[in-house]
């Protein structure tokens, strides 16, 4: 195709499109551009010349697009029944996944899958499968540490007195009575374990596996008192309570911590027996009918692997058990400071429930 052709076939591209339109003048060149590419293939025929001139034409032509199709008022109702429909189906799956799946962390951060030995889902985030224990009903409930020392004799009245206001206020409820004394049991293996792990990290020395112990100890009571409020049910004053005495007594055993570990530990060993004995008064009232025998909660099932049976009985029988191991451990933690040794040297009691 020589000059003037050329020049011919782009007057009448642009005669057929709008002239103020630069963009129908580019598609017009590039059309052109693509026809010169031709030269060498031979001529080219006009049905190919319109495929090559019509993409850029609707593209980018002021001609309007051809309008949709209407649509019938029985069809736009089928679609928007259907797109109620998909997105019903959307929020339910969303709602599945939310309650089904834990939190998705943007750490990368995901918590196991945990299933019990029958394949079933582990109901519980506040403890694990392997955390579970059958409680030690073997243990002798009567042992009791006779005071000698002043200091022994201190913490033995100092008990005392604290049950006085405590027989005042909760009688014979001793469910209430029994909430009341988890939320102050729960305290002193917290605090133990608390300073061992500083006094550890300042001296580089090692705590001979008494702070897992103390913690274990902390844990454990938490676990009764969790187990005790799905019994009780406690009333707003007694929350308020728990509030107050919680309050005084954590700051109270943090200074006697600091000021004398070995008599913490010894009221801790008196405040465990006392323990005992509001437990066993707890079950002659279940067995006298005073107190309903009620079915245990799940959480006590589960945590200390009752039969699926079980009841209240059962669940103050393990909890009297693991106050009896947690009496022992505590004289046994006083008896070292007397003897002038530290914890470390004598191995800690690891899962001693």
């Amino acid at each position: 195709m020589n000059s003037t052709s050329a020049r011919l076939l782009l007057q009448t591209l642009l005669h057929r499109q709008n002239p103020s339109s630069l963009c129908n003048y580019r598609a017009s060149f590039i059309s052109l551009s693509s026809i010169r590419s031709h030269q060498t293939l031979g001529p080219i025929a006009p049905s190919d010349l319109d495929l090559t001139i019509s993409p850029w034409r609707r593209m980018f032509g002021s001609a309007p697009a051809p309008a949709p199709a209407p649509q019938s008022e029985t069809d736009t109702k089928e679609d928007r029944k259907s797109v109620a429909v998909s997105d019903a189906g959307n929020r339910e799956m969303k709602q599945r996944q939310v309650e089904m799946a834990a939190v998705a962390s943007y750490w990368g951060v995901r918590s196991p899958k945990v299933t019990r030995e029958d394949g079933t889902v582990w109901p519980w985030n506040c403890f694990m499968p392997w955390e579970t224990y059958k409680a030690d009903l073997s243990i002798d409930l009567t042992k009791h540490h006779v005071p000698k020392t002043f200091l022994d004799k201190v913490a033995y009245r100092t008990v005392k007195l604290l049950r006085i206001p405590t027989d005042v206020f909760f009688q014979r409820r001793y469910g209430c009575r029994a909430m009341m004394l988890e939320t102050v049991a729960a305290v002193p293996g917290m605090v133990g374990g608390m300073f061992l792990h500083l006094k550890s990290l300042r001296k580089f020395q090692q705590s001979g596996g008494w702070i897992k112990a103390l913690l274990e100890e902390a844990e454990n009571e938490r676990m009764h008192l969790m187990t005790m409020v799905e019994l009780v049910q406690p009333k707003w004053y007694e929350r308020l309570l728990v509030l107050t005495v919680q309050g005084v007594f954590f700051n109270a055993f943090f200074v006697l911590y600091i000021l004398s570990p070995k008599l913490a530990h010894r009221v801790v060993g008196y405040l465990e027996e006392e323990a005992i004995h509001s437990y066993t008064e707890y079950l002659k009232d279940i067995d006298s009918g005073a107190i309903e025998n009620v079915p245990a909660p799940a959480i006590a099932i589960d945590y200390w692997r009752l039969p699926k049976d079980a009841t209240l009985k059962d669940v103050v029988i393990v909890i009297r058990a693991d106050e009896a191991h947690h009496r022992d451990v505590n004289h046994f933690a006083s008896d070292i400071h007397f003897q002038g040794k530290e914890l470390r040297e004598a191995p800690a009691p690891l899962g001693y429930h």
